[in-house]
């Protein structure tokens, strides 16, 4: 392991946190968008992250969650059809805050990490300049 690769990991991991709170933020956002039954519904994105040969993480791409989302009965929505239905998302408001909270902490982690490594090369940089 060479001497910034701690920073590397670390950096991979405050961006694959980043990319998730972003799309949970998008999640939550837009949990109350309700469209017409002829539209499709707001898709919930999903980050998917894999590990990278360098011992940090990547994020692999976004899934989406049913475009047909969920029938809700609502005949006073001014979106809803002749038989009252609005189209919803398929989402879990739920695990989204769980989500949210999981990433939150792993960016914090990261940032840690990242601190503490700044930290001991600055240390050992003015040791190694006496």
């Amino acid at each position: 392991m060479g001497a910034f690769d701690l920073l590397n990991i670390a950096s991979s991991g405050l961006g694959m946190h980043q990319t998730w709170l972003d799309a949970l933020g998008r999640n939550i956002a837009n949990a109350n968008t309700i469209r017409s039954t002829d539209e499709t519904a707001f898709q919930a994105q999903m980050v998917v992250a894999e590990s990278d040969p360098n011992g940090g993480v990547d994020v692999a791409g976004v899934a989406v969650t049913d475009p047909e989302g969920t029938l809700v009965y609502n005949p006073e929505h001014p979106l809803a059809d002749a038989e009252g239905y609005v189209r919803a998302p398929a989402m879990d408001m739920s695990k989204q805050m769980t989500e949210l909270v999981m990433a939150q902490r792993g960016f914090q982690a990261s940032a840690q990490v990242t601190k503490y490594a700044q930290d001991t090369y600055s240390s050992a940089i003015q040791i190694g300049a006496r």
